[in-house]
């Protein structure tokens, strides 16, 4: 255990809390859940979630620590000019933007593209179309899904840029400060093993998706940034190509923090999905 992995796991991380995050039962069972409404008699989705109480350790006192190529995330501050996060045009127009030359900036890849992004509010009365926090242990993208992604989004370059380096990283950023309902936990790419991956299908009507379903492992290290503010942007690492050891992806959920008050308001915040593309060895 290199001196780094030895601080992650030692009294250092003393201050954390107990919570319950959601894993995945393993049945044997394909899991899948349907993007829209599904044929008649057949569920949403399938598979069974069971909370396990794992402690969550504050990461603040070491966020100098984790990379996106050690762990599979990293929290940056920085300011964005964007204030309509209600209007999409706008989303599109300035905060892609500012999410590309973040991207490019933190993590040196010489293209950006930022395809995606959703707007998510954890309160029952959300405006139709705005997701809730998702409370299941899951990483966005397979070693098969990520590839056909590229090929989806790229079109006639696809197949030059899968010969080279890419990764799918999402910039998680609070639309409302500081976070305190709904949190989320990521877990250090190295305390996963590759066992505890299970293949699940996205179904869209025009295409079917891959993510990772995740089961419990007591290795895994989970870690949060308490009270994120709305100037923060945490970089969660979905898919990285490269497979000379560096972080691939990181598991991530929204989880129920016990400290939270009672009055706290709800989350809201966005996540912009990315893909960065890098120069050739």
């Amino acid at each position: 255990m290199d001196t780094t992995s030895a601080s992650l796991t030692g009294s250092s991380l003393a201050d954390h809390i107990n919570a319950p995050l959601n894993y995945l039962v393993r049945t044997g069972e394909r899991p899948y859940s349907y993007q829209y409404e599904p044929p008649p008699g057949v569920p949403v989705r399938n598979g069974e979630y069971v909370a396990q109480t794992v402690p969550v350790r504050d990461a603040r006192p070491i966020s100098d620590m984790l990379t996106l190529d050690r762990n599979g995330f990293e929290l940056h501050v920085r300011p964005t000019a964007v204030t309509g996060f209600t209007d999409d045009a706008i989303i599109r127009a300035a905060y892609y933007a500012e999410v590309e030359q973040l991207m490019k900036d933190v993590t040196g890849a010489t293209r950006v593209l930022v395809f995606d992004h959703n707007v998510r509010l954890g309160a029952a009365d959300r405006p139709a179309g705005i997701r809730e926090p998702v409370k299941r242990v899951h990483n966005d993208y397979t070693g098969r899904s990520a590839p056909q992604r590229v090929r989806d989004l790229m079109g006639h370059e696809a197949e030059a840029l899968l010969r080279g380096r890419f990764a799918f990283i999402n910039v998680w950023r609070p639309l409302r400060e500081p976070v305190l309902s709904s949190p989320l936990a990521v877990c250090d790419w190295q305390s996963i093993a590759a066992e505890d991956l299970i293949a699940s299908d996205l179904r869209y009507r025009d295409r079917t998706g891959e993510t990772y379903a995740v089961a419990y492992n007591p290795r895994h290290r989970w870690f949060y940034f308490p009270r994120m503010r709305r100037d923060e942007a945490l970089l969660l690492k979905c898919w990285d190509s490269a497979t000379d050891g560096r972080a691939r992806l990181t598991a991530h959920t929204a989880f129920d923090d016990p400290t939270t008050p009672p009055d706290a308001p709800a989350r809201a915040s966005i996540e912009a999905r990315t893909i960065a593309f890098f120069p050739s060895a």
